[in-house]
Order: C-alpha cells, then structure tokens, then sequence
C-alpha cells in the first residue's frame, strides 16, 4: 500500500491543477448504473457521517481539498493551501467555480459552511470534529481566503477533506429536507441532483459548467439494492454496469466470467464493537443470568471488555465469516498507514484467560447481553455479530443478537439505545486522529469532539494527548503522539475492532473503475472501455 501523503508538502502548487484540465471525451450520452448495498440516507452533506452519503456528495458537491483514490490529497476548490505561522491556513480559491446557478463560488460561501456543520438540527453524527479548531474566516480578496484556528493545526487540510461546501444563498433558510427535495441541493460538483427516492435510488445528471475534468457520463444512478444476492443478479443480467461489495463468496466465480471485471484496493473501514458507557440508568440489554439489569453496567470494569476482547478468535472471523476479504487486527488503521502502531498486535484468542478476567471483575458466571448490529450496512455484518456473540456465550456471556435495517439501526443507535452494537468506521484521512476525535473521544458538541461516540466512551487523558498530537506541526513527532494514543486506547479496549476490510467492486467488462481505499462508488473514477 503506498503511504498516504499528509503535511509532508504544506504548500500545494497550481501545477497540481493540471489534472483538473479539461480533456476531451465521447460525446454521444452516455448512462452509469451502479447498485449500491447501503443506502443514501440524505442528500445534506453535513447531517449524518456515512460513506455512502459521502460519496455521493463527491458527486454534487466540492470540498477545499479533495483526495485521490489512494488517499492522497488533491486540490479541490482550493488550488492551493499553505500555513502562515501556527494558527492560520490560507487558501486560493479555483479561478472560475460556479454553483450550478451559475453563481461564483466566494470566501463567504466557504464561512457559511464552516458555521453551519456544527448547528445542523438532529444531526445523528455529522462533521463538527473537522472543523473545530477553526475560530475564525477571513476573507482577503474574492478568491482568497484564512482560517484561523484556536490552536496549531497541522492537520487541517486533511480534516477538510471531508467538509463538502455548500451556498450561502440556497442555504441560509435551508433544512434538512431542503436538500432531499432538491431545492438547496445547488452544489459546485460536476453533477446536479435530478431526483433522489429515499430507499430506493438517487439521479444525478452532468453539469456542464464545471471547470474540472469533464465526467463522461451524462447520466449516473445509483441504486439500493441491499440483499448481494439481487446485486449480484442485476450485474449479470445487465441491468446495472457496476456494484459495490459483491458477495465474498461470490467473488471467485465473478473474477472468471468473463463478462465481468472485478477490483480490490486495501480499505481503510474497521469493523469494531463499541459496549456503552456511562449511562445515568441501567443498561437496558445487559442483565444477570436471571433477567434483572445491573446497577452499574459490566462495560465499565476493563477486565470484562479485555475479556470480551480476546473471547473473539479475530483470524477465524476473517477467513470462515469474510472469506479472506478483511484482516483481522487490533487497531482501527492498516499497516502502512500514517500513525499505524507496529507495538498493537492482534490479540490472542484465549477463551481460558478471558473467563479468569470475567471471573475477577465479579462475574464469574458471566451474565447475559444483547448485541446489535446491522444487517445491510457492511460486508456480511450480521454473520459476524452472530459469530461474535456464539465466542462471547462460550465463555459465559450468555448474547442474543438483535439485527437491524441499517436504516432502523443508525436511527436507534443515535438514540444511544443500544448496549453493545456492532459498528464500522472508515478512516478516511489515513491517520489515527479521525477516529480518535469522532468515535472515542469524549463527546462534546461544544467542542467539536466525540460527533460519532455513540457509546459514549470517554478518557480525559486520551483527549489530552489527542489534542496534543493534532497540534504539532512537526510529522514525526505529531506521529509519534498519535501512536501513544493508539496504544493508550487499546490498552483501555476503547472500542473492540474486528478486522479490517478490503474494498470489492464488480462491473461490465466494458466498465474500468478505480477503486478506492474509502470505499466510494464515484462515477468519475468510472469510464467506458472497448
């Protein structure tokens, strides 16, 4: 896996714009279909933190800093970025970017986005944690604009990668539902939303008024097909070009037909537990073996989530369960990657050491839970609940499992209703401090932190060295933070990650697509071949 490039290069050149050029294609229409197994759950692209609903903002809308399909960062709406001092980036806007009205895209465009991600009304999980440690916009000409920051943050660039921007005048009096009707949709993207069915699919048609790349594709749909058996179906008979996450066990009779291409990139999405934390009333789905809740939830003794921990014969999950699709880890980055911890192993199988374990936390005839988990979001997600939970009842933890609609699933989990629940994050910076500040650092609206902790897992001394991480400029030392950080969370079994995936896509023989390790189906990354 080549190495993600971060603040090696804090100065991005121009010269990097000539990938955007314009350059010349097939001028006959032309039409992508590509069945997707998680749904878009929205067309906002700040209310809820899922790659699907990322992916096909790529599509409508820009981002200041963009990435490439092997991480790396590219220039977006900005041209170019560069640090002035410790606690201010300046950035140049493109030259000649339009909304799809025809309307320049400003500096205050990009302060009106900055200010509304971390006020969107219900946000389940949205994008607070990447811009909060911006204090202030300032505008210096109409294509030139600073953003101040409380601290040093050397990690800003990455951050915004995942802030799409959006309009000022389309969405000042916007809502949620605005953008799912179309009518604040009003992006600077090569594609305008033509029609978005929630559930079932999403139309977008090229804008010709971008001055990037122009796509070749007149006309994208993507559509939700959540069981892989009837993805797999539409692709052969023809009814679709391209599908996402073709079934692990199909995959070897795709790779030989040969009608159909198949490709493969490292993801950078870890499946992990998460067991909740802190709740002010009884766990609701952790009892003793005769039915009656706890006082104080087991989660919160670190014997019982390190036995719970290595109960899980990780190996075993990802060769029988992901059929060699995923590799089992103990982190939430792969190998490789910037702020990979070499020191964090996976964990030993070692059912004996975790009944001991459960035995000196005071349950020595363990006790029983319910696990959660979707049934339609990741790769064979509830085969590898229901694997976890028969490990977990071998060794005395009696766990049923619950799965869910990904739909009904991330609507409850918001509500923070579950006790333990299966769940998945994509690391889409290639650096551990994305997770570290949306999934366990402690939740704190007001502080951009903890967007995602659904468990509500907090350390203060984990935020501390966290913050400190992200404020070094130096990449050495900034890395070498964010390691400790990683080994500090591990040692508290923070989270409980499974393994990590590697990202499948299938498609027509005429159909050559790029794969990406953030796992997004992007029709630009898609062409047509003879």
């Amino acid at each position: 896996m080549s190495r993600p490039v971060h603040l090696a290069v804090l100065a991005v050149s121009a010269l990097a714009m000539s990938t955007l050029a314009g350059a010349a294609l097939p001028a006959q229409a032309q039409h992508l279909t590509a069945a997707m197994a998680a749904p878009i759950t929205t067309i906002d692209p700040h209310f809820y933190n899922a790659a699907p609903n990322n992916g096909l903002a790529l599509h409508i809308f820009e981002r200041l800093v963009e990435r490439t399909p092997t991480a790396q960062l590219t220039p977006g709406l900005a041209a170019s970025w560069s640090p002035i001092g410790e606690t201010m980036w300046e950035f140049k806007l493109r030259p000649g970017a339009t909304w799809h009205d025809g309307e320049a895209v400003t500096p205050d465009d990009i302060a009106f986005t900055i200010a509304r991600i971390p006020n969107v009304p219900n946000s389940p999980g949205g994008y607070a944690g990447m811009v909060r440690m911006i204090s202030r916009v300032e505008t210096v000409d109409a294509t030139t604009l600073r953003l101040h920051t409380s601290r040093p943050a050397p990690n800003l660039p990455i951050d915004l990668v995942s802030v799409s921007i959006v309009s000022r005048r389309h969405g000042a009096a916007a809502a949620t539902e605005d953008y799912n009707s179309g009518r604040a949709a009003i992006g600077s993207g090569p594609y305008r939303l033509q029609r978005y069915l929630n559930g079932d699919r999403t139309e977008l048609v090229r804008y010709d008024g971008w001055k990037g790349e122009r796509p070749e594709w007149d006309r994208v749909t993507f559509r939700f097909i959540p069981n892989p058996g009837a993805r797999v179906a539409a692709l052969l008979a023809g009814d679709v070009d391209l599908i996402d996450v073709p079934p692990a066990a199909d995959i070897p009779r795709l790779q030989a037909d040969p009608k159909l291409s198949v490709v493969s990139i490292q993801g950078l999405r870890t499946i992990y537990i998460g067991l909740q934390r802190h709740r002010a009333t009884p766990e609701p789905f952790v009892t003793d073996n005769a039915g009656k809740p706890f006082d104080k939830s087991p989660f919160e003794d670190v014997r019982v989530r390190r036995a719970l921990s290595i109960a899980i014969n990780r190996p075993a999950i990802a060769e029988r369960v992901m059929s060699g699709t995923a590799d089992a880890t103990g982190q939430w980055l792969p190998p490789g990657t910037f702020s990979y911890a070499p020191s964090v192993k996976i964990p030993a199988f070692a059912p004996d050491e975790a009944r001991k374990l459960l035995a000196e936390a005071g349950f020595p005839q363990g006790f029983k839970l319910t696990l959660h988990t979707p049934n339609d979001r990741y790769p064979n997600d509830s085969q590898t609940a229901q694997a976890v939970a028969q490990m977990w009842t071998r060794i005395g933890v009696q766990t049923a499992i619950e799965a869910l609609p990904w739909n009904t699933f991330s609507a409850r989990g918001a509500r923070m209703e579950y006790s333990a629940a299966l769940g998945g994050w994509g690391s889409n910076t290639a650096e551990a401090g994305y997770l570290l500040i949306n999934i366990i650092g402690t939740h704190d609206p007001a502080a951009g932190r903890g967007a995602s902790n659904q468990r509500r897992y907090t350390s203060p001394a984990l935020d501390a060295l966290t913050d400190r991480a992200l404020s070094t400029f130096d990449p050495a030392a900034r890395e070498k933070l964010l390691i400790q950080a990683v080994e500090m969370a591990t040692s508290d079994v923070a989270i409980i990650p499974l393994h990590q995936l590697t990202n499948f896509w299938a498609s027509k023989k005429s159909i050559a697509f790029t794969p990406r390790m953030d796992e997004r189906t992007v029709a630009m990354n898609a062409r047509s071949v003879k």
